[in-house]
């Protein structure tokens, strides 16, 4: 797959005829999905280039109030760039949405962009919306010559797949739902760093993890996690919070890893969430935390994924 940053449609060589996906990307959830799987058939049918058209950011940054949550992301952009790749994207093409990208009409959009992508089909979600004017699909059907498909909801429990479910979902702790409605495994980046070192005192030593990426971490609490460290993959448990036992301030992300003994401080590990074990708790003392994590270390230990999970 091709990845191309552009500041505007002139900036776009596309030299065949395309199936082109719109709309913006955040996890490339199951919902996202299913627009693709759309356009690779109708790639592999017709003879098309499969081109995604989208954005580095949110657009709600150039459109609402700042507040740092609209710097996170549900999937790190590395990662999701592979899912771009995996589910078929020949030509990646990236635009930041500025003030004046979005003061572009629907009609000039199709006139430069959609012009200059050399579409015959292109594949949105039923909810898609272009141009200040704030046109839907079936505006795009009407002044767009070639074929227009919607690809209508998919739903999960009675209820729609959506980014913002998804950082519900995270945000509560339930991450082994988050995986099952991305349909793979969420997780987060980070370099392991020095702590406090109080883990390794009382017999759970722990890597402190600084996330790279900005992307959303779950709710304070205890899980069940993987840890990849130099392409291996262990069990382990994390958490996250503040260590109030002992009084800590700051928010943390300890890993707990099982047969595992190596220093490993400055290297970047990826923890892979699977299970909420519970929320963070205050103790009495150290006794009282060692015998807690004794247990969670067993449920982690014997915790098997849901086949049915994706």
């Amino acid at each position: 797959m091709n990845i191309q940053q552009i500041n505007d449609a002139r900036d776009i060589k596309t030299t065949r005829d395309s199936v082109l996906v719109l709309g913006y990307f955040d996890g490339l959830h199951r919902g996202h999905k299913a627009l693709f799987d759309q356009a690779r058939k109708i790639a592999e049918r017709d003879q098309l280039e499969l081109i995604v058209l989208t954005f580095n950011e949110s657009p709600r940054l150039a459109l609402a109030r700042f507040t740092p949550e609209l710097l996170l992301n549900l999937t790190a952009p590395q990662k999701r760039y592979g899912k771009f790749a995996e589910y078929g994207v020949d030509n990646l093409y990236l635009i930041d949405f500025t003030s004046s990208f979005s003061k572009g009409s629907s009609k000039e959009f199709l006139e430069t962009y959609i012009k200059a992508l050399r579409a015959k089909t292109i594949v949105v979600g039923f909810d898609y919306k272009f141009g200040h004017d704030r046109k839907d699909a079936n505006y795009l059907s009407e002044i767009f010559d070639g074929q227009v498909i919607v690809v209508p909801e998919v739903q999960e429990n009675g209820e729609k797949i959506s980014s913002t479910r998804i950082r519900k979902e995270i945000l509560s702790g339930n991450v082994s739902e988050v995986s099952r409605l991305l349909g793979y495994e969420f997780s987060t980046k980070g370099i392991v760093v020095h702590g406090d070192a109080r883990g390794r005192s009382i017999g759970f030593p722990t890597a402190n993890l600084a996330v790279l990426d900005r992307v959303y971490t779950p709710g304070d609490g205890v899980y069940v996690t993987d840890i990849i460290v130099s392409g291996k993959r262990y069990r382990s448990m994390t958490s996250v919070g503040k260590n109030v036992t002992f009084g800590g301030q700051d928010l943390r992300l300890e890993a707990n890893i099982f047969d595992f003994q190596e220093d490993i401080y400055g290297e970047t590990v990826e923890i892979i969430w699977l299970d909420k074990i519970r929320g963070m708790e205050k103790f009495s003392g150290a006794d009282e935390l060692v015998e807690q994590l004794k247990k969670d270390k067993k449920i982690a230990q014997n915790w098997i994924k849901n086949s049915n999970v994706f």
